[in-house]
């Protein structure tokens, strides 16, 4: 029984740090292999550029798409109420409920899940991008309102820029489910923001990104003994316009509690039709101390639109021990992703986890609302 307290806690857990605004790796089926084309983060996800605005409305929704080239209301923020009273200033509203029932052996649980309201502005000029993010961050013991995300950017004519402040540092795949486990396994959940400084270079067909600093921006905050000096690496190369490959690596020093750690790992993804997306990721993780082979993290994300607004997607994942690369956990991952109108996106979404020593099966169904409003 104490198992399986631990196992709903962890469920839960999981249902709630799916909840920051999501990154969609799928649209490299639409030729988009940069997430600045759409998102002001140059890692994905939060608020939408109004390009990615209008793309949400025109190439997204089963029936948002008006006249080419037309600017509708219905991307806008608040549905265009306030008009363009806020100037330069882009805002938007990210609001989250989901329903999650787990099934671990004999037990079940159920629960309704208010999981996030954010509120989301940046200024974008001359090059320059201020941006943050403050709202409802859902916890284990309740909820609190804080500022998870925050940064000055800027990038020249020649595609060199840097960022300062809080952010999620640029690693592999950033996929829609932060609980993958080539995310969470890896430090790069939802609220894992680091402190640091940032600086990219662009090409046409090179992306090349580097942080430093000095660590999860929590631990910097609250002193939980697990601040260590963190540094990220990555490299997108586009091999076409729908086919990518992302080399990536990662360095965490040793803090009072974990061990110095870090991983490296391979992605690609391509596109072989305008309806079907597949990305592969494949990563190393070792840690100071831990004898044997190193961790590993290997994960796909087939995704298909069966029709306009409507992605089947499925993710088998496999996750390893330290010193043990039979053991670990296998995940079969099943979700519909349903947009019918701008920015209203219903996700559904299956978990079937099977623990590879004992045999052990949890299922996990979520349910969620998605109003970016």
């Amino acid at each position: 029984m104490k198992m399986a307290k631990v196992v709903v806690g962890a469920a839960i857990g999981l249902a709630l740090a799916t909840a920051s605004a999501r990154a969609e790796p799928a649209l490299l089926s639409r030729q988009y292999t940069r997430c600045t084309t759409c998102h002001y983060s140059a890692t994905g996800g939060g608020l939408l550029t109004p390009y990615g605005q209008s793309l949400s409305r025109q190439e997204l929704s089963t029936f948002g798409r008006g006249d080419p080239g037309t600017k509708g209301k219905e991307e806008a923020f608040l549905f265009g109420l306030l008009g363009d009273t806020l100037g330069p200033v882009q805002v938007g509203i990210d609001v989250r409920p989901a329903h999650l029932h787990l099934d671990f052996g004999e037990v079940g649980t159920s629960r309704d899940i208010f999981m996030t309201g954010d509120l989301l502005a940046a200024y974008r000029v001359n090059g320059w991008t201020v941006y943050g993010e403050v709202g409802r961050e859902p916890l284990l013991s309740g909820a609190k309102i804080d500022s998870y995300e925050y940064w000055v950017a800027h990038e020249t004519p020649k595609g060199l820029g840097f960022r300062a402040g809080r952010f999620l540092p640029a690693y592999g795949i950033r996929l829609a489910d932060h609980t993958a486990f080539t995310r969470v396994n890896l430090g790069l959940d939802s609220y894992d923001q680091v402190y640091g400084l940032e600086v990219s270079q662009t090409w046409d067909h090179h992306l090349l990104q580097l942080s430093v600093g000095p660590g999860r921006a929590d631990s910097v905050l609250h002193d939980d003994g697990r601040q260590a000096f963190t540094a990220t690496g990555r490299f997108q190369f586009d091999l076409g316009p729908s086919s990518v490959l992302v080399a990536s690596g990662l360095y965490r020093n040793q803090s009072r509690i974990d061990a110095r750690n870090g991983a490296g790992g391979l992605a690609f993804g391509f596109s072989p039709t305008k309806r079907l997306t597949i990305w592969s990721e494949g990563d190393a993780q070792f840690q100071q101390g831990s004898p044997g082979a190193p961790a590993y993290t290997l994960l796909n994300e087939t995704s298909f639109e069966v029709f306009r607004g409507i992605w089947l997607k499925f993710s088998p994942q496999l996750r390893t021990e330290y010193g043990n690369a039979s053991g670990g956990v296998v995940r079969m991952l099943f979700e519909a992703n349903l947009l019918p109108r701008t920015h209203w996106n219903v996700d559904v979404s299956y978990y079937r986890d099977r623990s590879r020593a004992s045999d052990i099966v949890t299922k996990i169904f979520l349910a969620q609302l998605h109003l970016y409003l």
